[in-house]
């Protein structure tokens, strides 16, 4: 079997591609350019920053995409073991979350379309303009604490399928890790501590 045909390779690399993606939107851009309690200053540096911002949707996007290959990466590796497990793992790991990513992304479109001032919303003033794209934020940071549901959930049946799998012992230990991570990830909903400061 080559390298490019193993399954675990695969997953690993489309795992190193959503770890790249993934904090983008979640930590710098917020950390860049959202200020807490202040509407209008957040506005004013998601206009300054209008390319870092969209490089966010980008990379929420792509990082949607990226989480549907990856599980089903697993699957492919894992169905062997548990096919009802593996599903699970597409459902909860990929699906689900990506569906919320997508759904995220036309909150921040909609941020954008307040900041910028289109001719359609003359009625509103700038403050208002500014308080609605700061709604539109916390709903963003709203559908990643749900999100967050979904990070620690899927984790459970991918920790059952490695500690089922045929492989070396060492498997054996990082799915406990794995099992735990799932705990853990439960018992702090709050892994994003910036976005959920605007919820």
């Amino acid at each position: 079997m080559t390298s490019t045909r193993n399954p675990g390779r695969v997953a690993g690399l489309w795992y190193l591609l959503l770890v790249i993606l993934g904090p983008l939107r979640l930590m710098y851009i917020p950390n860049k350019l959202f200020v807490d309690g202040n509407p209008a200053a957040t506005a004013s540096n998601v206009a300054a920053h209008e390319w870092l911002f969209r490089f966010g949707i980008a990379a929420d996007l792509g990082g949607a995409v990226v989480l549907i290959f990856l599980t089903l990466a697993f699957y492919r590796l894992f169905s062997g073991v548990d096919k009802d497990l593996a599903v699970m793992v597409v459902i909860f790991g990929g699906v689900m979350p990506s569906l919320l990513y997508f759904v995220g992304v036309v909150d921040d479109l909609a941020t954008l379309t307040f900041v910028r001032g289109a001719d359609f919303l003359s009625a509103f003033d700038k403050p208002q303009r500014d308080a609605l794209a700061m709604l539109f934020l916390r709903l963003y940071a709203q559908g990643i604490v749900i999100n967050e549901i979904f990070w620690g959930l899927w984790l459970f049946p991918f920790g059952v399928l490695v500690m089922r799998s045929r492989s070396a012992w060492s498997w054996r230990r990082a799915a406990s890790s794995i099992c735990v991570a799932a705990v853990s990830a439960r018992s702090e909903p709050r892994a994003c501590e910036r976005c959920a400061e605007f919820s």
